[in-house]
């Protein structure tokens, strides 16, 4: 890139005048020549603030095209996406209540829904690939802190993208609250990737995916990239080896979602991220199940995630062996005699 150099003029020096004529007036001094402006050099931490503003307007530009025209196929999943919102709201679903009435929960309660969703995959590996179905499985979590990054796709406009970092980052700081493990927002090195991308975008995100997970298995990509309309959002989360603790994550979330289907998916699939990789049609009040009656992460929620990182549990522990301890946790975080 060509370097942007501020032009100097230079003075012009005064011509030579002859020797004054005898009985002339003396002539006054001479003036001083001004001397040469040599140029500073560049400062590198400038050039690079000028690059990166050209290709910050450069992106935002093609974002704002993109955006401003987006394709059938986009245009169609945010008219869905728009009207499914409004049904589940005029259904009574997508509720808001962090601490419902209408849904108490005791230690025994919490217990069995804490093993339904921590201790349970929600697909199982087949010979034709993943179904849905159920299957027993070790609690996973993070050892690590958590780096969680937004990756957007180029139709998302610039202008938009503060709002998205502001609530990621805000649901992170809870998440680390609620867990007391390292959960944050970072601008780059992460280990959980969140990309946002219209349908266009995510159908060609194989090549991604593969970088952000090297050896991540064809199904998942498969999955990813060939959501059905029905699924708005989905996170994947890998250990490292025969390990049981996560050592990357990767949460795809749909750019046409209207405001609070797109905050839904934020809460659900980052949460279910720190390990609580289930649904279940028992569990309520929660997000972690797919009939959508809850939006955002409830109580319940927040106490599942808090018994997951318990330092009384590890990562590997089987049903049978963390069961009781989770009772025991539950127990004391509802104030209830053993």
């Amino acid at each position: 890139m060509r370097r942007a150099v501020t032009a100097l003029g230079l003075a012009l020096l005064l011509a030579a005048c002859d020797s004054p004529a005898p009985g002339d007036a003396p002539e006054g001094p001479r003036p001083a020549p001004r001397p040469e402006v040599v140029e500073e050099p560049a400062d590198p931490q400038a050039e690079l603030r000028r690059a990166r503003a050209e290709r910050n307007r450069a992106a935002n530009e093609a974002a704002r095209q993109a955006s401003a025209t987006p394709s059938p196929a986009s245009r169609t999943q945010r008219d869905f996406y728009a009207a499914a919102e409004r049904r589940l709201i005029a259904q009574g679903r997508l509720r808001r209540d962090r601490v419902p009435m209408d849904a108490p929960i005791d230690a025994e309660t919490l217990t069995r829904n804490f093993v339904a969703i921590a201790l349970r995959d929600e697909y199982s590996q087949t010979s034709g690939g993943l179904v849905a179905q159920s299957r027993a499985a070790p609690l996973r979590r993070w050892r690590a802190p958590v780096r969680m990054q937004l990756e957007f796709g180029a139709s998302t406009d610039m202008a938009a993208r503060p709002a998205w970092r502001a609530e990621v980052a805000d649901f992170a700081g809870q998440l680390a609250s609620v867990t007391r493990h390292p959960v944050s927002l970072t601008a780059e090195g992460g280990n959980f990737t969140i990309l946002v991308l219209t349908e266009d975008e995510r159908r060609a995100i194989g090549l991604r995916l593969a970088q952000l997970v090297p050896g991540i298995p064809a199904q998942d990509v498969a999955i990813m990239t060939d959501l059905p309309p029905a699924i708005t959002c989905a996170v994947f989360a890998y250990s490292q080896g025969s390990a049981s603790d996560y050592a990357r994550a990767v949460a795809v979330i749909r750019a046409e979602l209207p405001p609070l289907l797109r905050t839904s998916c934020i809460h659900e699939e980052l949460a279910q991220g720190m390990g609580l990789a289930n649904d279940s049609p028992a569990a309520r009040p929660s997000i972690f199940n797919d009939d959508e009656e809850f939006a955002l992460l409830t109580r319940h929620d927040e106490l599942l995630l808090q018994i997951l990182y318990d330092p009384r549990l590890r990562p590997g522990m089987t049903e049978a062996e963390a069961a009781p301890i989770v009772r025991q946790i539950a127990t004391e975080l509802l104030g209830e005699s053993a």
